[in-house]
């Protein structure tokens, strides 16, 4: 049922991707960001990409015009930590490192989260491995183009990236506790079982990499010289840390307590490499200015709390803490329901740390989008930037506005009132299809009520 409606959805999409390039959005609060806000101001498209902004702005003879007069447009909005759309799991227990993994591999365009988070303004998503590894998987940037291929999502230009966990998610494989009992003998989950381990299992592996680095370059350098040596072997496991040394992969931390915050920022100076995010970060607040000089970036929850033993130390003032102490934070959803609602998130930043209105938007649009090394093309309505764009019925941080229109790249993938219109027609095909898939002696004979469906209802 659930890839019926897909399917269906996906039709309408594919709809209304296929509308006119060249788009004026006219008679809007324009919310741009990181250029003030406009009343009643306009944007034209054109071209996927944003041409012009302004209160008196003139279209071509056949644009599309949008009369969003009432309503407030925005820049997509940018969600930093996000599993959606991954096809059979999100973590590759078996092994400390996991680095050889690729999140890329398993992207589902057909998950239906994909358009349920569409619905709530998400345009872009940073796309990660899980926390069960010290070293997880490699990670990718999607823009949520409903109704393409798992290729035709990808991001254009985004850097990679490759997860790392620490604290009890990478341990707690290794708890005693967790043993097991095999035919009278003792079984011990893997290596590490403590966080001394976790740091440990970073520094190796990034040993490791320095010395695979170095024969590739002997290597590479004999060559330049004319000689004919036997390459070494190549590694899967070590070539994305190699990346992260020379700055060609993001490296983004799952992290909770303040100790394990800071034992990782000094690896990483140990080893040469920066953190670009700390993820959920939840005790960044007590080590915020240590943050802010590595450089790296911190992308936390609005307000959760208490579900784990690490994240009894949490508040809701920590993302305003980090931002007044000089650190780049934006909010993630974690969660294929909380994504749905970032915009609401971000509110919350007022009411705990008394951030502005566009301090509010920055963290879930043109923050992520820096920390994610795309703020050259999206993350806030300039001109020239990537026509990703949300129109809202009420402030997007209003608790009652409702998404009514999303571009991506100009093309519009969700509009709310053509949803509504389609939904008659979806239960229609979902009744049609249940009653074809009931056996036999529980359907109606022909001429005594109920539904016949044909072939074409149920397509």
């Amino acid at each position: 049922m659930r890839r019926l409606a897909a399917f269906s959805l996906i039709a309408v999409a594919t709809a209304l991707a296929a509308s006119s390039q060249s788009i004026l959005i006219r008679n809007a609060t324009v919310l741009t960001v990181t250029k003030g806000s406009i009343q009643n101001g306009s944007v034209l498209i054109e071209n996927g990409k944003i041409a012009a902004i302004g209160k008196n702005v003139s279209a071509p003879a056949d644009a599309t015009v949008v009369d969003a007069t009432g309503r407030y447009l925005m820049p997509g909005i940018i969600d930093c930590h996000s599993h959606t759309a991954i096809e059979g799991g999100i973590n590759e227990g078996s092994v400390s490192d996991s680095s050889m993994v690729n999140i890329k591999d398993v992207i589902n365009p057909y998950d239906i989260n994909i358009y349920r988070a569409l619905a709530g303004g998400l345009t872009v998503s940073n796309v990660l491995h899980g926390s069960a590894n010290a070293i997880g998987g490699q990670t990718v940037v999607i823009k949520l183009r409903w109704g393409k291929t798992a290729q035709e999502m990808l991001f254009d230009g985004a850097k990679p990236g490759i997860k790392f966990a620490l604290g009890e998610n990478p341990k707690r494989q290794g708890y005693p506790q967790e043993s097991f009992f095999t035919q009278g003998q003792v079984v011990e989950r893997r290596y590490p079982g403590t966080r001394m381990g976790v740091e440990e299992v970073i520094r190796e592996s990034f040993t490791e990499a320095k010395n695979y680095q170095a024969e590739w370059k002997d290597y590479e350098n004999r060559v330049e010289r004319g000689e004919h040596p036997i390459p070494p072997r190549k590694d899967l496991r070590l070539d994305p840390l190699v990346e992260v040394l020379e700055g060609k992969r993001y490296v983004h931390a799952h992290c909770y307590r303040a100790d394990e915050i800071l034992m990782l920022l000094r690896v990483a100076n140990e080893m040469g490499f920066k953190i670009r995010t700390l993820q959920h970060v939840l005790e960044g607040y007590k080590v915020a200015k240590e943050i802010a000089a590595h450089g790296a970036g911190a992308s936390t929850f609005s307000d959760w709390w208490s579900y784990k033993i690490e994240a009894y130390d949490a508040t809701p003032y920590n993302a305003a803490i980090m931002a007044r102490k000089g650190v780049v934070v934006s909010l993630n959803s974690d969660s294929d329901e909380l994504q749905r609602h970032l915009n609401l998130e971000a509110a919350k930043v007022m009411r705990y740390g008394g951030l502005s209105e566009t301090e509010a938007l920055a963290m879930v649009t043109i923050n992520p989008a820096k920390q994610l090394g795309i703020d050259e093309t999206v993350g806030s309505i300039e001109v020239g930037k990537s026509a990703d764009l949300v129109l809202f019925d009420k402030h997007p941080l209003d608790n009652f506005s409702k998404v009514e229109k999303v571009w991506i790249d100009g093309h519009q993938y969700f509009d709310r009132e053509k949803d509504l219109e389609t939904r008659p027609a979806f239960e229609q095909k979902k009744k049609a299809l249940e009653e074809k898939l009931k056996p036999a002696a529980q359907r109606p004979a022909r001429g005594q009520g109920g539904s016949n469906p044909t072939a074409e209802a149920i397509q």
